[in-house]
């Protein structure tokens, strides 16, 4: 497997940051919207998947921003574009739950499976995400699932606080 396309895939250091954003941002999105687009699927789908890129810009903006006044200076473009690549993490997290709630809209599997299955994905990611962190970090096995517990605790809350204040 090439090295981009499998870090990409896998990940590194600067990625599990936007993993994680992205993927509490694209669960926030399906479960807000779950009970209001459950027969309108197309729509959920649109507005998760648009939500991510809308996301990772605002967050390649900031972070540019940022990073020109640590330098004093503008950035140039490879400086921009790596920020970009960084940040893509959050668009790359909403591919698995987006693409589990097209089944859906497409037919392919019922809309409340296809949303149970988003919403597993999500889960699935913030729980690999603990797992990458702690192998990274080179934690125990008893600090590996203090971390994952604790990465689904943090991302569902705040999830579970999104939807309280959708509805």
């Amino acid at each position: 497997m090439r090295l981009g396309l499998k870090r990409y895939i896998l990940g590194d250091r600067q990625t599990i940051a936007g993993t994680v954003y992205g993927t509490i941002l694209v669960l926030s999105v399906i479960a807000a919207g779950a009970r209001s687009f459950e027969h309108h699927l197309w729509r959920l789908d649109a507005l998760a998947a648009t939500s991510a890129v809308v996301f990772w810009i605002a967050h390649v903006y900031s972070h540019g921003l940022g990073e020109s006044l640590k330098v004093g200076r503008r950035l140039n473009l490879a400086e921009f574009r790596a920020i970009a690549r960084r940040e893509y993490s959050i668009v790359l997290a909403a591919v698995g739950p987006v693409a589990a709630i097209t089944l859906g809209a497409a037919g392919v599997v019922k809309g409340a499976f296809a949303l149970r299955l988003a919403f597993a994905i999500g889960v699935t990611t913030l729980a690999a995400q603990g797992v990458r962190y702690a192998r990274l970090e080179r934690l125990s096995r008893t600090e590996t699932a203090i971390t994952v517990a604790l990465n689904l605790v943090f991302g569902l809350s705040i999830v579970a606080v999104e939807v309280f204040v959708a509805h």
